[in-house]
């Protein structure tokens, strides 16, 4: 385990997720949203986003924890050894993105993108996570499915699935 592919859905616990693993692993963390995402929610250019992601993925040991485009993803399965896909019901993932929208208001989002407070885009993070659900989820899907046996793949399906997850993998490695 020492190049990870965090996907699924928005709102599931993917970045708490990675950080925590990156920490447990000793491995260098890199959220998507920080390369795709410019102060004012302005979308990087293509270009640039492609340079630091695939500066990232040159590496031997990262952590990327997110979805940008299809492309981009296909790019990190080619080279990660290890997915894990967040795959929860999508009222989880509604629910714990509004537990999050909210307590952004009170303490911002330290693990977002710089400049972009998160509670003026709620509604667009709303649809965004119906749109992934409905049409996004089923072609990670098969990429993912494509990726193997060349990484060793974990799909969670629930809060206790990652749970049980973190208890495995998301322990401090001895020194």
């Amino acid at each position: 385990m020492t190049r990870v592919a965090i996907l699924g859905n928005a709102g599931g616990g993917k970045s708490t997720l990675a950080r925590k693993l990156a920490v447990a692993q000793q491995l260098p963390y890199h959220a998507i949203d920080r390369l795709q995402w410019l102060p004012g929610w302005r979308l990087a250019q293509r270009a640039q986003f492609n340079r630091n992601h695939d500066a990232i993925l040159a590496g031997e040991r990262w952590i990327v924890d997110g979805v940008g485009d299809l492309d981009a993803v296909a790019r990190q399965l080619a080279r990660a050894d290890t997915v894990v896909f967040v795959d929860l019901p999508l009222r989880t993932h509604l629910w714990w993105a509004t537990r999050r929208q909210i307590r952004s208001i009170f303490v911002g989002r330290t693990d977002g993108p710089e400049g972009c407070p998160m509670w003026r885009v709620t509604w667009r993070h709303y649809r965004m996570i119906w749109w992934i659900h409905r049409e996004l989820q089923p072609q990670l899907q098969a990429l993912i499915a494509a990726t193997m046996p060349a990484a060793q793949v974990f799909h969670l399906r629930s809060p206790r699935e990652i749970a049980a997850f973190e208890r495995q993998y998301c322990r401090a490695m001895p020194a």
